[in-house]
């Protein structure tokens, strides 16, 4: 396909980008490439949307990408006028014709037009994650991800209900690169903590994926989470620790011809990543989520052989995330368990204080509601 051989021509089109925010997670930059030389009209079209040079469309909106949502599940944006999957706006007028279908849905990271039917384009889109060739002969691919794939796949894997994601899915700013810009769009943008390894392992390249080297990759990973910890960055380290579990779970248990160590050394690891994530999850008030980590840091936790006092942290932080969703009942029973596998501990003994004054305020307050009711 045209589009495959593409880096071997040295053929290169326009290059744009999408800063996007997930919840209230700092701005993530996703870049395209688009495919000018097959396909010119749609992508000049996705490119001006971009860039927002074309001013006020026909519906009385700016023809621009930016402020508009994007649909986790099917990897699609664009409405800018309806913003809910129905509207939208190309630069010709509201619709125009399939352009051609030469290229093909042959692979991951590219970018489509959705549609409602033949030569119905207009401004909506749509990411691929997996090839899809039923969609050949019916859309038409105008371009490719250059960059920013972990920032799709973090879009993919949101939680929906009813297509809805919990978090907004924001452009918050778009255009089109230039210049050392354009040259460098391409490359891997480090984080404050010097990271190189992609964020899902779906996208790793290089040598390839083992057990071994996805414990090695999950161990630089945790450290990566405790330089992020240290500085402050609570929710960069929080995606340090997820990122490694994920190159776990790539491999839950070693090969026949792994060294023995290293399945003991995965589970210990696993531990400490789900009960770290806890920690962190807990200071970012995500409940719900520091609650999860440290069940399942503690399902593992005797395979692990973690250590009583490591056993009484996972404890501890599930208790605080009980604390936090308002179930002192289950937080004081997490507390107790604490309290028996570090014995003295002083932060648990108040905590457990703590939960008690307030489970005893409750009922007090209870009790004198229903007292003013039956008098």
């Amino acid at each position: 396909m045209q589009g495959l051989n593409r880096v071997a021509d040295q053929l290169v089109g326009p290059r744009v980008f999408f800063d996007i925010k997930i919840g209230d997670s700092t701005p993530s930059r996703v870049a395209f490439e688009l495919f000018s030389d097959v396909v010119p009209k749609t992508a000049d079209n996705f490119r001006a949307l971009c860039t927002g040079e074309k001013g006020i469309g026909t519906q009385g909106k700016e023809l621009t990408y930016k402020g508009t949502s994007t649909i986790p599940r099917s990897h699609s944006g664009g409405d800018f006028t309806a913003f809910n999957g129905t509207g939208g706006e190309s630069i010709y007028g509201e619709k125009f014709p399939d352009e051609n279908f030469d290229l093909k849905h042959d692979r991951p990271f590219l970018l489509s037009m959705a549609n409602s039917g033949p030569g119905t384009n207009g401004s909506q889109f749509f990411v691929t994650t997996v090839p899809t060739p039923h969609l050949d002969g019916k859309h038409v691919v105008f371009g490719e991800v250059i960059n920013g794939k972990s920032v799709i796949r973090k879009i993919e894997n949101l939680k929906t209900q009813s297509d809805k994601p919990f978090q907004d899915v924001t452009i918050v700013d778009c255009g089109e690169f230039s210049g050392q810009d354009y040259e460098n769009a391409t490359k891997r943008q480090q984080d404050a903590t010097g990271d190189p390894y992609e964020d899902f392992t779906e996208d790793h390249q290089g040598e390839e994926l083992t057990a071994p080297l996805c414990f090695k990759i999950a161990s630089d990973l945790k450290g990566f989470g405790n330089a992020a910890f240290k500085s402050g960055d609570l929710n960069l380290g929080l995606d340090k620790y997820q990122k490694g579990l994920r190159y776990l779970n790539e491999f839950p248990d070693p090969g026949e011809n792994d060294p023995k160590e290293l399945g003991e050394q995965m589970k210990a690891l696993r531990f400490t990543l789900h009960s770290n994530s806890s920690l962190l999850a807990n200071k970012l008030q995500k409940y719900s989520q520091a609650q999860n980590w440290a069940t399942y840091a503690l399902q593992v936790a005797d395979s692990a052989n973690a250590k009583d006092a490591d056993k009484a942290k996972a404890y501890y932080r599930r208790a605080v995330a009980h604390e936090g969703l308002k179930e002192e009942d289950e937080a004081l029973k997490d507390l107790q368990e604490a309290e028996k596998l570090a014995p003295g501990d002083a932060g648990i003994i108040n905590e457990i204080a703590k939960v008690k004054k307030t489970v005893k305020d409750r009922e007090a307050k209870d009790k004198a509601a229903a007292k003013k009711f039956f008098s």
